[in-house]
């Protein structure tokens, strides 16, 4: 077996070796209750559902590029449905991560909820295991007391209040989530401040080669993947230290280039898109006028 899909809840139960599974879209399972029945070791585990995976300091321990993490209580790693992950080992032994555990709920809990509206805003679900979130030990004891709350609910006799309860629970412990990384970003102005750095290197460097004419524009992805992160990672980290995505960040460098190139040369507008990365220079001059109210024509003439 080279791959292992796992579609709902009591497919991850047996996988983990765990009884039936109280719930059929939502379960809270602690580590070391884990008794795989699978050898895990080198299978790309395809998942489709919703995860958070708590995993102790030691069990299995991450790198945030070379620093060491400034929070040990616990690190928490989200995945979302379809997302593959390759195991280097098997499923973790009790003795390596005693208080570990995983909230997982399938895209079928939430569907008809305004939680569904609101899941891809949570980016972090995107992230890569090396920009998980540290918590401290009062956050951990604020995720782990509405984890609490969604077992709670679960175990009980089921009425007409249990399904928002759960989903209510779910969505304000992802919002607790989105303001602990907040505050992860923010202790680490510094680290931050340098990979900014980086990235505007990173960008005037691609563009005094020949690369921009071989490949176009730079995305995202290609730049984050060019400093070890995420696309989504990198965006959130940009926007939080300067009010910019990364995107927003190619956009007003590409017509920075633009106006001085409109102002010191005679070159077209055609070929002065081309020279910037644009397949085709009507996207140059939408995206030129988006940004500055003007025509690339009509910026020339004004100056």
């Amino acid at each position: 077996m080279d791959y292992y899909e796992i579609n709902s809840i009591a497919q991850a139960h047996q996988a983990m070796g765990l009884p039936s599974p109280k719930h059929p879209l939502v379960t809270v399972v602690l580590t070391k209750d884990f008794d795989a029945q699978f050898d895990f070791n080198g299978v790309k585990v395809i998942n489709n559902l919703y995860q958070v995976t708590l995993k102790q300091p030691g069990c299995g321990n991450l790198l945030y590029g070379k620093n060491s993490y400034d929070y040990e209580e616990g690190t928490l790693v989200f995945t979302a449905p379809g997302q593959v992950t390759v195991s280097d080992g098997e499923m973790p032994e009790s003795e390596d991560d005693p208080k570990g555990w995983i909230l997982a709920f399938h895209p079928d809990l939430i569907r008809k909820s305004p939680l569904s509206a609101k899941i891809d805003g949570y980016s972090f679900f995107n992230y890569d295991v090396n920009e998980a979130l540290h918590l401290s030990e009062e956050e951990l004891d604020t995720i782990e007391g509405l984890l609490d709350k969604i077992v709670k609910e679960y175990s009980q006799n089921l009425d007409k209040h249990s399904q928002n309860l759960i989903i209510s629970n779910i969505e304000l412990l992802l919002d607790y989530c989105t303001r602990f990384y907040d505050r992860q970003f923010y202790t680490r102005t510094n680290l931050n401040t340098d990979i900014v750095s980086k990235f505007e290197r990173l960008l005037k460097a691609y563009y005094q080669t020949d690369q921009v004419h071989d490949s176009g524009m730079p995305n995202v992805q290609y730049l984050a993947k060019k400093l070890n992160f995420s696309a989504n990672y990198l965006s959130d980290l940009l926007k939080k230290e300067t009010g910019k995505t990364a995107q927003e960040h190619i956009h007003l460098f590409v017509i920075e280039k633009a106006k001085n190139i409109l102002l010191s040369s005679n070159h077209s507008i055609s070929e002065i898109g081309y020279a910037l990365g644009f397949e085709y220079p009507q996207h140059f001059s939408n995206l030129f006028k988006s940004k500055t109210g003007f025509s690339p024509s009509e910026f020339r003439n004004l100056n």
